[in-house]
């Protein structure tokens, strides 16, 4: 059953989207996303050090007084076209205390500056920044909606380069299909408070450019995803990319990945980032924290 707090937010959720004009330009989507990113409480118990990947501006969120971490990759959400450390420094650095690990968050290109395969190239750099400085089984690679996507692509893309995997991925309401080809785009679309058809295919356009939207690398639910660690797939039932899950999920399995699919009742897109206020995303959090720790202690 979904809290009661669950139940307020999605309705003020959707109020707000009911309210938000559906024209609004790339320049203010970004600007509001970073605004809403103000309202995200951070938790207390994370130490945050700027750093640099390469030519990204990266940070690292490490839970106080412990040593020796596991790490984390987060890759942020945003479309491809948005986000950064800010908006979503809260949800990697509670991911780091649940999962007792560091997380390194950096701010790979975006579109449409820097279109496909910029930002695939910027995460798998940041990949292999990570294997110069720790084990492959002593890392996991996380990511929610165009992040988890990206997450998924960038290990397929990190296998096909003969590099180690890592010890497990974690996908967080994963966008999988830039082509919108999933039945939820459709059955969801009248309870989704978060995403439309309309702004997706915006801003995959925006990503994709004179690529092909079906390319492995691109939409990961037609990838070979075979040899890839253990994936733990988080979406809520209330989402338009509900599809994109359930077809990730099923092409992993077809393809030998040990996969953990969880459609949690009554959540939208990426509910975890409302940790402060909606029980079900600490528990979604809570369990990822376990998940982690599980498959880096047995890699």
């Amino acid at each position: 059953m979904v809290s009661a707090r669950g139940r307020i937010f999605y309705w003020l959720l959707r109020a707000q989207a009911i309210a938000t004009r559906s024209n609004a330009t790339l320049e203010e989507r970004r600007r509001a996303l970073l605004g809403g990113a103000r309202y995200l409480p951070m938790p207390h118990a994370v130490d945050v050090d700027r750093t640099r990947v390469g030519k990204m501006a990266a940070e690292w969120l490490s839970p106080v007084g412990t040593v020796d971490n596991p790490t984390i990759l987060y890759l942020h959400g945003g479309a491809y076209t948005m986000g950064s450390c800010t908006t979503h420094r809260a949800l990697a650095s509670r991911v780091a205390i649940a999962s007792q690990a560091r997380v390194l968050l950096p701010e790979f290109r975006l579109a449409p500056e820097h279109a496909f395969p910029a930002s695939l190239e910027d995460a798998v750099a940041s990949y292999r920044w990570l294997l110069e400085r720790s084990s492959a089984d002593n890392i996991a690679v996380m990511g929610d909606s165009s992040g988890g996507g990206l997450a998924v692509a960038a290990m397929v893309k990190a296998r096909d380069e003969g590099l180690p995997l890592p010890a497990a991925i974690v996908c967080l309401s994963p966008w999988t299909d830039l082509e919108m080809k999933g039945e939820s785009i459709l059955t969801r679309a009248q309870v989704d408070p978060i995403c439309s058809l309309e702004e997706s295919r915006f801003h995959a356009e925006l990503y994709v450019g004179t690529s092909n939207p079906r390319a492995g690398l691109a939409s990961p639910v037609h990838a070979n995803l075979s040899g890839l660690p253990a994936l733990l797939v988080q979406v809520g039932d209330r989402e338009i990319l509900l599809s994109d899950s359930i077809r990730l999920a099923a092409r992993a399995r077809e393809d030998g990945v040990d996969v953990e699919l969880q459609v949690w009742d009554g959540m939208w897109h990426v509910w975890q980032l409302f940790a402060g206020y909606v029980p079900e995303a600490q528990q979604a959090i809570d369990y990822i924290g376990g998940f982690v720790r599980k498959h880096e202690d047995s890699a």
